[in-house]
């Protein structure tokens, strides 16, 4: 298990690093993706062997914020492709039957372009009805958990806490799995929060590009 699927799982259960200020070095848990996922007081840097220590102190980089500074994100992309701050929700896995069916006709929307650009294994999911474009991803995302993204058909309002709660159904019991979320989309995280996740880090990638 990636170092950082181990503290997002222990994190699940109520199990945090120490408060400590460390920026603990990880190697990144995908080919040509680096980010920071930062906790209480202490922060995951997953980034390339060519980063130094003294790279990292120079720009700003600690456990209690600096880790997700700009000029640290900014300066470790290099010209590189940066996404934005997010906040990382966990839950576990439902089983059972699943509350959506695959739609392969949905890989070309926006949100399952994106989950291709930064995560694995990438399979869509939604309702029955054709013209329906609610879209959930399912992937193999932040290291290396299982990871959802959701978007509701815009025809539909207040579904999205359903959608969160039917994501898990693609999951096996017990599983951990991740969401990603903007702090601004707060429509967003107030359906997953009233599905039942719980927010326990902050995660921010870039596709690196060092010169």
């Amino acid at each position: 298990m990636h170092p950082i699927a181990e503290a997002l799982t222990r994190a699940a259960n109520g199990d945090f690093p120490p408060v400590d200020g460390v920026v603990e070095r990880v190697a990144p848990w995908r080919d040509g993706v680096e980010g920071v996922l930062a906790m209480t007081g202490h922060a995951l840097l997953a980034v390339g062997d060519d980063v130094t220590a003294e790279q990292v102190e120079a720009l700003g980089g600690n456990g209690f914020g600096g880790a997700s500074g700009p000029r640290l994100v900014a300066g470790l992309a290099g010209t590189g492709w940066i996404d934005a701050l997010d906040i990382v929700l966990v839950a576990g896995g439902v089983g059972g039957e699943p509350g959506l069916v695959p739609r392969s006709d949905l890989r070309n929307h926006p949100r399952a372009q994106h989950a291709t650009s930064v995560r694995s294994e990438v399979a869509t999911f939604g309702h029955v009805a054709a013209d329906d474009h609610t879209l959930v991803t399912l992937s193999r995302g932040i290291g290396g958990l299982p990871e959802v993204g959701v978007e509701a058909d815009p025809r539909h309002e207040g579904v999205g806490a359903d959608l969160a709660a039917a994501a898990l159904t693609l999951v096996p019991e017990g599983e951990v799995v991740v969401a990603a979320c903007a702090p601004g989309n707060a429509r967003a995280l107030r359906a997953f929060l009233a599905a039942g996740w719980v927010p326990v880090a902050s995660v921010q990638l870039w596709h690196p590009a060092r010169g």
